[in-house]
C-alpha cells in the first residue's frame, strides 16, 4: 500500500460514506462476499464489527478482508481489538467510550494506524479531540437495533460538533437513505450506515443515492 494512503488525515478528509460489516446482520460465512459487494459499490471506509465472534475468527476474517480493501484503496478498520491490527494488516481500529485510553489503543495498533472513537455528546466529542483521535463517530442519532441500549441523541448538535471539530466527524446510528437528506441538512458531512447497506436489494444503487446526497 502506498504510504501516503495510510495517513489518517489524508484518508478521512476525503471519506464520506463509512460502511460497517456487522456480523450481527451478516453470517460469518458470507462476510467476505459482502465485503466484496460493499467495495464494488464504492463505499469509502469499511469496518469489521464482530461483537460475538472469537478473536481467532476476527483475525481470520481480518486477514482476508484487508487485501481486498487495499486493492480497492479503501481504509479497513477493526471494531475493538487494537492488538489485532498488526496481525490482520488493517489500517486501524475503532474504539468505544468504555474501551480504555486512546493512547493505549494507538500503541497496540502500531505506528501510523488510524484510531477512531465513538462519542455520544458534545462533551465526549471534545474529549476525543483532546486525546488525539483521528476521527469520531457521533451518535446514535436515531434508535437503532445495533445499539439498543443507547438513547438517541437526535440531530440538533450535528452542526455545532461539525463546526468545532478539528477532525472528521462521522454521524452514526439509525441512518439510512430514507433519512439521510435530513441528516445532511442538519450539517452532517460524513455518515456511517450499517443495516441500510447490508440489507439493500440494489447495493450499488443505494450507495449511489447516498453519495449523491452527501456530495
Amino acid at each position: 500500500m502506498n504510504s501516503a494512503f495510510r495517513i489518517p488525515h489524508f484518508v478521512f478528509s476525503q471519506a464520506r460514506l463509512y460502511a460497517i460489516l456487522d456480523l450481527g446482520y451478516v453470517a460469518s460465512r458470507e462476510a467476505i462476499a459482502m465485503a466484496k459487494r460493499l467495495l464494488a459499490a464504492r463505499i469509502d471506509v469499511l469496518q469489521l464489527r464482530a461483537k460475538n465472534s472469537s478473536l481467532e475468527e476476527i483475525a481470520s476474517l481480518g486477514r482476508k478482508i484487508s487485501p481486498l480493501c487495499r486493492e480497492a484503496r479503501v481504509p479497513f478498520l477493526l471494531n475493538d481489538h487494537p492488538h489485532l491490527v498488526p496481525e490482520t494488516g488493517s489500517d486501524g481500529v475503532h474504539i468505544g467510550q468504555d474501551d480504555g485510553p486512546l493512547d493505549a489503543a494507538r500503541r497496540a495498533a502500531g505506528e501510523g494506524k488510524i484510531v477512531g472513537r465513538s462519542t455520544h455528546s458534545i462533551a465526549q466529542a471534545q474529549a476525543a479531540w483532546a486525546e488525539g483521535a483521528d476521527y469520531i463517530g457521533f451518535g446514535p442519532l436515531f434508535a437503532t437495533p445495533t445499539k439498543p441500549d443507547y438513547t438517541p441523541i437526535g440531530i440538533a448538535d450535528i452542526a455545532a460538533v461539525q463546526e468545532e471539530s478539528p477532525i472528521p466527524v462521522f454521524c452514526i446510528g439509525g441512518i439510512k437513505r430514507e433519512n439521510l437528506l435530513a441528516v445532511r441538512a442538519a450539517g452532517a458531512r460524513r455518515v456511517v450506515i450499517v443495516t441500510g447497506l447490508l440489507h439493500a436489494a440494489d447495493l450499488p444503487g443505494y450507495v449511489a443515492d447516498c453519495r449523491a446526497i452527501l456530495d
